[in-house]
Formats: structure tokens, sequence, C-alpha cells
């Protein structure tokens, strides 16, 4: 086993490939034929945690493991602490943007805008994690994710009742966070009417996935041998996880409110999984089964964008069984059940957007935004 890695490398295969994976699980997951989906495609309704519940917390770790890379390379260009705080307020503008964008299509009026959204908290998190990354130590960063997960368990049991503040038991509509959105925007703005699941106040312990992701970051670019990151990654992971699941016995373990062990929780499944793709393929160089996933993951924003967009006008096209994808899914797979019908055309959406991606990348076509 090769021990030894580059000080610093400025892109690494295994982040690649399990950015590829994430991409391609959250198209799948976002692709159902039809209402009748396997329970571990669906989020949960509420507390839990599914397949489905931990593609949002993967990517915004992977967010974080990246900004690591990209900044420490334009650092070591000579790029100055001003200009990349430029950089990352354009990124960021025009992710917020192409997330408004989205949400305002089809057009039903400004007044149905849901101003949060995916994207938008991409654009948030990505933020904060950037410019905590580059003005702070990693001493500070620890204090400022800790005191993030603690002072969300803290404040988000309390809801607003009477003009008075109580400890109440929480559901989608009691908690501070639905409380929050509600006094910022009325039910038309918010996804759930009276929530929000990409609230305001829950993007603060998604900065703190972020965040996590920023450590593994700098973590992974260390000049430690490879062998002591990788064991150093599962060591974490498993603290990581295991902290998440017994936290969760008192708080939840919960995507809508984006609780502090739900972070912990996927915070660990991703490092271990990145674990996984780091040992066998930056360590042990075995790379001949992950293309299709590098594929994925070196158009990751840009497919998303365009995945939702097309499922969007499938949605709005009318056809005489409904619209266009629940025609697309009686016509080619009416022979399987519904449940069945439902994930072979999911399967089948997913490898369309391979398909063109791979296009893409035969042509060196790379959308970064």
């Amino acid at each position: 086993m090769n021990q030894q890695l580059t000080c610093i490398r400025s892109r690494l295969l295994s982040l690649d490939v399990f950015r590829g994976f994430t991409i391609a699980l959250m198209i799948l997951v976002n692709s159902p034929g039809n209402r009748s989906t396997y329970s571990w495609l669906e989020h949960s309704a509420w507390n839990g945690c599914t397949l489905a519940d931990v593609v949002f917390p993967f990517f915004l770790f992977i967010v974080g493991v990246s900004l690591v890379f990209s900044l420490n390379k334009a650092r070591s260009k000579g790029v100055s602490s001003a200009q990349l705080s430029k950089k990352i307020l354009r990124r960021t503008f025009i992710i917020f943007f192409i997330g408004l964008c989205l949400n305002l299509f089809p057009y039903h009026g400004l007044e149905h805008l849901r101003v949060y959204g995916v994207l938008q908290r991409i654009a948030v998190c990505y933020a904060a994690a950037a410019f905590v990354f580059l003005y702070s130590s990693v001493v500070s960063q620890l204090l400022i994710c800790s005191a993030l997960l603690l002072c969300y368990w803290m404040v988000i049991p309390l809801s607003s009742g009477h003009g008075h503040f109580s400890l109440v038991s929480l559901t989608p509509e009691h908690n501070l966070g639905a409380y929050v959105d509600r006094l910022l925007f009325s039910g038309s703005h918010l996804y759930g009417k009276t929530y929000d699941p990409e609230g305001l106040l829950s993007t603060l312990p998604a900065v703190a996935s972020t965040m996590i992701g920023n450590f593994v970051g700098i973590w992974l670019s260390s000049a430690t041998k490879a062998f002591f990151k990788f064991y150093g990654l599962v060591i974490a992971g498993l603290i990581c996880a295991a902290a998440g699941w017994v936290w969760g016995l008192s708080f939840p373990i919960n995507k809508i409110l984006w609780t502090s062990s739900y972070v912990l929780w996927t915070s660990g499944l991703a490092m271990l999984i990145l674990a996984f793709c780091y040992g066998l393929i930056d360590i042990r160089n075995i790379e001949n089964w992950c293309k299709p996933f590098e594929i994925f993951g070196l158009n990751a924003l840009a497919v998303y964008i365009l995945h939702v967009l097309f499922l969007k006008i499938q949605f709005m096209i009318p056809m005489p069984s409904g619209n266009l994808k629940s025609y697309f899914t009686q016509l080619l797979f009416g022979w399987a059940s519904s449940t069945n019908a439902s994930l072979f055309y999911a399967l089948s959406y997913t490898l369309l957007w391979y398909f063109i991606l791979w296009i893409f990348y035969r042509k060196n076509i790379f959308i970064k935004i």
C-alpha cells in the first residue's frame, strides 16, 4: 500500500467520485415515476433517516471538503484573501439567484415565490463555511461549529404562543424555526405553508454540516501519511455517527429540522463513505469502477439544476394519463408493479443524465459556477 501522497493536492479523485455518487443518488430520489415509491427512497415524514435523507447533508459535507482544496490551491498561487472573498461572494450570489429562478419556474407570480430552497441553502452554507475557513484558525472553527450545534439544540424546541415562548413537543409547525419563517414570510412563500424544510434557522446547523467537511478537507490536505489519513477518517466517522445516534435518543434525528444529531449522524456516514473511496482510489489506485461517478461529479451543480428544470417541464406538459412523466412511466414500464415502475423510471432518468454528462465529459465540457 502506498502511504505517501503529495502534501497538498488540488483535487482528490475519491472526492469527485463521492460527489458523483451523491448527485446520482439525488437524481434517483428526486425522480420517481409516480407516487408509489419504496420507503427507503422517500424522505422521512418527520423523525428518522432514510437513504433519501442523507443526500443533501452529504452534498454540503462535500462542499466543505472541496472548498478547502480550492481555497488552498488559490492561496498557493498568491491569490489574496480579499480577492478570494470577492470570488466567494460572486459564486454565492449566482447559486442563490439560480435557486430563486428555479423556484420561479413555472411562473405563478412573485406572491408565490418560495425564497428558500436547496440551491439557496447550498449558497449560504458555502459562503459561511468558506469565510470561516478563510479568516479563522482551526480552533476557532471548531468552537464555531460546536456552538452552532449546541445553541440550535437549546433553542429549536422553543415556540411562540400568546406572546411568550415556551418549550413544546417538536412538530413541523411548532418549533422556533417554523415560527421565525412565518414571521419573515407568508405561507405562500413557504414550502410547507406553515414551515419550510430549508428555512432560516435550520440553515445554521446546515452550516455546521459544511464546516465538518472543512475539517475533513484540512485533514486530507495535510502532510500526514495517506495511511493515517484513511484510518483517522474512519475513526472520526465512527465517533461522529455514534455521537449523532446517541444524541438522537433525546434530540431526534430529523432532516426537516436539520437537528444537531442529524448533522453528526450524516456527517459520520459521509466520512465513512469518503474513507472507503479514498482508501480504494487514492491509496490503492483501484479506479476502474469509478468512472461513471467521476463523470457525474465533474458537472455536479449543473446536472442538479438541469435535472430539476426538466422534471418541472415534464410535470407541465399535460397528457391523458396525467402529465408527460406519468405517460413515460406507463409507456415504458407499465408491465411492472406501480412501485417498481416508479423505481425503473427514476433509474432510467438517472441513466439518461449519465449519458448526457458522458457526452459533456468526452467533449471536455465542464460547467463551473
